[in-house]
């Protein structure tokens, strides 16, 4: 395993976790505000793509809640952008996945109307529905993507929700009980179950 850290547009971030050999299959990992790449979702989800094969990106990008709150989705997305092309402009990848999680939803719905993503597997965990950007991509996205959320998550909004099973390219995800961390509040067992299920779900996809 080959780890690079490098420094992309506006001081972002990221980490490509490199096979032995060169391979054609990367997942870029876009981690949530304050949920990085490090938390037990993404940790295990680095370790199932790398498993299978597959190159992966970290984006590591960090903001407060004062930056959140003034964040351009555009802006942002074309930040993201640049660390991406930046980081692979030497590899010829050719099967991408992308799994993003709460806020990195923002800027994968931006990122999907890039060409190198025509043909992209999306995973998106607990999406904030209530961005327009965000839910009007996944209902119109042709990408065949996975959707998880939980019915506690303060992004779960459940009209928007029953409209997404319109788009047939979508699996959607409920998780009962569980929050915006995908996890049960105050039963830290019962959560580890749900992320096994979660990274299962993942495997499967």
């Amino acid at each position: 395993m080959t780890t690079n850290d490098i420094v992309g547009s506006k001081s972002i971030p990221v980490r490509l976790i490199e096979q032995k050999e060169a391979v054609k299959n990367v997942v870029i990992v876009l981690p949530g505000g304050g949920y990085t790449t490090q938390a037990p979702l993404l940790h295990f989800t680095t370790g199932l793509f790398y498993s299978k094969g597959f190159d992966v990106l970290h984006i590591n990008y960090s903001f407060n809640s004062q930056e959140l709150s003034v964040l351009s989705s555009e802006d942002f997305a074309r930040d993201v952008q640049l660390a991406i092309d930046h980081a692979i402009k030497s590899k010829e990848y050719s099967n991408y996945y992308v799994v993003a999680k709460s806020i990195g939803t923002k800027a994968l719905s931006y990122l999907i109307k890039n060409t190198m993503f025509k043909n992209a597997k999306l995973v998106w965990l607990t999406p904030i529905l209530q961005n327009d950007d965000v839910f009007n991509a996944m209902l119109h996205s042709d990408n065949k993507g996975l959707c998880i959320i939980g019915d506690k998550d303060r992004c779960f909004i459940e009209e928007r929700f029953e409209k997404l099973k319109n788009n047939h390219n979508l699996v959607l995800k409920v998780v009962n009980g569980g929050n915006h961390g995908l996890e049960l509040d105050k039963e830290p067992i019962k959560s580890i179950e749900i992320l096994k299920n979660v990274i299962s779900d993942i495997n499967e996809f």
